[in-house]
């Protein structure tokens, strides 16, 4: 299947229109990878058997900061289009930034509360870029559904809740997070890592799995035993630098008490080398009563 192409609001209007419902929209900032593919072929379930996906792919500089890598994140239209070709995309939406912004973004989305913790401290403004473009796709494509990934957990819960809040009529499908083979997180920023750097960043997904093991004895010996993870990999060469560690809420995000028991997240960020990973993990906090 080859998709087709729009680049432009105009070329999109016209595709949307000659598209089968239900619609299913995919937010990608590009460089597709096999988490990606999931996120297809994901959408394409929730399409079928006549419904049509499609696919932004856009690069969007609301979300990144001053000192971030939008200079230099990985930019691959051409194999991003035959991606989608392969996964059964309809339509692929990359718009430049003069169609996305044709005028300086005066007025964005607040996060609230739930986006000033965790990726919203660590990254001042993140959550506000991401939740505009989200809701100028949304208000672009006109989507019935739309695929977003668990390992960006915090992303997702905003996206649902700014969903909700101005009643926007889109089904919020979530999917779970790829790993590779050694447990990684799948990530456009893999890319930047080097073989000793991933090396490192697996502690990320060691950490998870200890605190997960440990959920059945409450949020304590959770986060201890994640902790303990992490602070060998800050001081193994190269190191692991721990950004945040936290076990919350996965409805409000904050972080949960020591009584706490029932569902949870346990998230980690970290640094290897000059690259930012985050992950996450669901988990079932238990303990004594």
């Amino acid at each position: 299947m080859i998709p087709v192409l729009a680049r432009t609001r105009a070329e999109l209007a016209a595709a949307r229109g000659s598209m089968s419902g239900p619609v299913v929209l995919v937010p990608t900032m590009g460089a597709l990878h096999d988490g990606h593919r999931a996120l297809l072929r994901r959408a394409r379930q929730v399409a079928s058997p006549n419904g049509s996906v499609l696919v932004s792919v856009f690069v969007n500089p609301l979300q990144f900061g001053p000192d971030e890598d939008f200079a230099r994140y990985p930019r691959s239209l051409d194999t991003d289009v035959a991606v989608c070709g392969e996964e059964g995309a309809a339509v692929v939406f990359a718009p430049d930034h003069a169609q996305m912004y044709p005028a300086a973004q005066l007025i964005t989305v607040d996060p609230g509360p739930m986006g000033q913790v965790l990726e919203g401290k660590s990254r001042p403004g993140f959550f506000a870029g991401v939740l505009t473009v989200v809701l100028k796709l949304f208000q672009l494509a006109r989507p019935d559904a739309a695929v977003f990934g668990e390992k960006d957990a915090q992303q997702l819960a905003l996206v649902r809740r700014m969903t909700a809040d101005f009643a926007l009529g889109v089904e919020i499908v979530p999917e779970p997070i790829v790993r590779d083979s050694g447990g990684l997180a799948i990530s456009s920023r893999n890319a930047y890592l080097s073989g000793p750097e991933r090396t490192a960043a697996l502690a990320l997904s060691r950490a998870l799995l200890a605190g997960q093991q440990q959920a059945h004895a409450g949020p304590a010996a959770t986060l201890a035993a994640a902790h303990t993870v992490l602070q060998a990999a800050a001081a193994a060469d190269p190191p692991l630098r721990p950004d945040y560690l936290a076990l919350v809420d996965p409805g409000t995000f904050d972080e949960v008490t020591d009584d706490y028991r029932g569902p949870a997240l346990l998230l980690a960020a970290g640094r290897a080398g000059l690259t930012r990973l985050i992950d996450n993990a669901a988990l079932l906090i238990d303990g004594p009563q």
